[in-house]
């Protein structure tokens, strides 16, 4: 299991260093900055409010990327897809800068 974790938050650190890539002048680190994308329980990111078509195409496909890693996390080590979200969202929330947004344990969002 600590093997599990470990493979767990490498990947997820890895993933986020990758979605910083930019989409039509804003990256994600700019969209959670500006209060518009957080963090979920699931892994995922979500719109705080209702959303521009570049943050709503920043959102997919950022979430693409990251249920497609977990799917390969959970298939490498014959896991359960919704147990490497549960552990990435733990981890991407722990990690969260104070004063950005992350979805609480009753679904609404709060700021850290």
């Amino acid at each position: 299991m600590k093997k599990f974790i470990h493979v767990c938050i490498v990947a997820v650190a890895a993933l986020v260093l990758s979605t910083s890539m930019a989409l039509a002048g804003m990256s994600l680190d700019d969209a959670k900055v500006q209060g518009l994308v957080g963090e979920q329980t699931d892994g995922l990111i979500g719109a705080v409010s209702s959303a521009s078509p570049d943050v709503k195409k920043l959102i997919s496909e950022t979430n693409d990327e990251r249920l497609e890693k977990y799917k390969a996390i959970a298939a490498k080590n014959g896991t359960e897809l919704k147990q490497v979200q549960a552990l990435a969202g733990k981890s991407l929330i722990s990690r969260t800068p104070s004063g950005q947004y992350i979805k609480n344990a009753s679904g609404g969002w709060q700021q850290k």
